[in-house]
């Protein structure tokens, strides 16, 4: 059996060249760095890779490359997210073919459904997916995943074998892990909200998708490191280890509000990459003249927050 995800697997933005069009070579250039830089993973095909932005065909196109590129030196977890369920299947397809470890399925968006039309949802990708899911739970912006329906889904489908869960929402966390651990001792637990990295590697979770680790990888994985290792230095986690634990989890914080207040998400982002030398491109979603302006301004905001990682 293929080890459980775990680890910090970056929601990874895609490079745009003049035209609009995906920038390949600096997409391949962007991947080679952050597995350079100590990701363990990555995930094609986010939010923070604007998924909604691209058409069925680019996003495969990106999953093949981002897989090709990583050359199985870390996992991929792609977005196979889909308007309805037989193209998300196919798009689970496309990944398996590419190379993917897995896929990561948000549950039905822009209309909101019970937990019983989510629970059928997955029912379908369970029983029909060539490769291994992780649920989505997104809910500020998708029908959202209780605890019950991620219980019973673990119970039924072996092909379902974690959820990232970007609530942010601790005691949620904690519910979901007592509650599937018991019957799936491997399922794997993600966070996808920097914020909270900390507390909740502290409670169980294997891991975290974060769009900050596309702009400063090393901190994020520091801070894994900080837990999973028992202490920055690798010496144990002692008040000291911890408390230094803490103060790598306020300077991620204070980077991640900056960059996702700042601008409409996630342009703060890829303004963030673009300062670690990467030539991202505009994104997709029109931008004002004030808008504009204003970037000016953020990026002067993050520049010293990321000085200490030079490209």
């Amino acid at each position: 059996m293929p080890a459980p995800i775990s680890g910090i697997l970056t929601p990874h933005m895609v490079p745009l060249d003049d035209r609009g069009g995906i920038a390949e070579a600096e997409l391949r250039r962007y991947v080679n760095w952050l597995i350079e830089r100590g990701v363990h993973g990555l995930y094609p095909n986010g939010s923070t890779g604007e998924f909604t932005r691209f058409s069925v065909e680019e996003r495969r196109r990106i999953v093949s490359i981002v897989c090709d590129a990583a050359g199985g030196r870390v996992p991929v977890v792609a977005g196979a997210a889909e308007a309805t369920v037989a193209e998300t299947i196919r798009a689970c397809e496309h990944c398996l073919e590419a190379g993917a470890r897995a896929v990561a399925v948000v549950s039905p968006f822009y209309y909101r459904l019970s937990s019983e039309s989510v629970y059928a949802y997955f029912c379908e990708i369970g029983r029909h997916s060539p490769i291994d899911v992780t649920l989505y739970n997104i809910p500020m912006l998708a029908s959202p995943i209780d605890v019950p329906t991620v219980r019973r889904l673990a119970e039924e489908f072996p092909r379902i074998i974690g959820i990232k869960d970007s609530s942010g929402d601790i005691s949620h966390m904690q519910r979901l892990i007592a509650a599937v651990r018991p019957v799936r001792p491997e399922f794997s637990f993600l966070t996808g909200w920097e914020a909270a990295l900390v507390p909740m590697l502290l409670i169980g979770c294997d891991g975290g998708t974060h769009a900050t680790s596309g702009v400063v990888p090393e901190l994020t994985r520091r801070v894994y490191d900080a837990i999973r290792g028992g202490s920055v230095d690798g010496t144990g986690m002692g008040p000291k280890q911890l408390a230094e634990a803490f103060e790598l989890q306020h300077q991620l914080t204070t980077i991640f509000d900056t960059m996702i207040l700042g601008a409409d998400f996630p342009d703060g982002f890829r303004l963030g990459a673009e300062l670690r030398g990467f030539q991202m491109g505009r994104s997709r979603q029109p931008q004002s003249q004030l808008q504009l302006s204003q970037r000016l301004a953020l990026a002067d905001r993050i520049r010293p927050l990321i000085q200490a990682w030079p490209s």
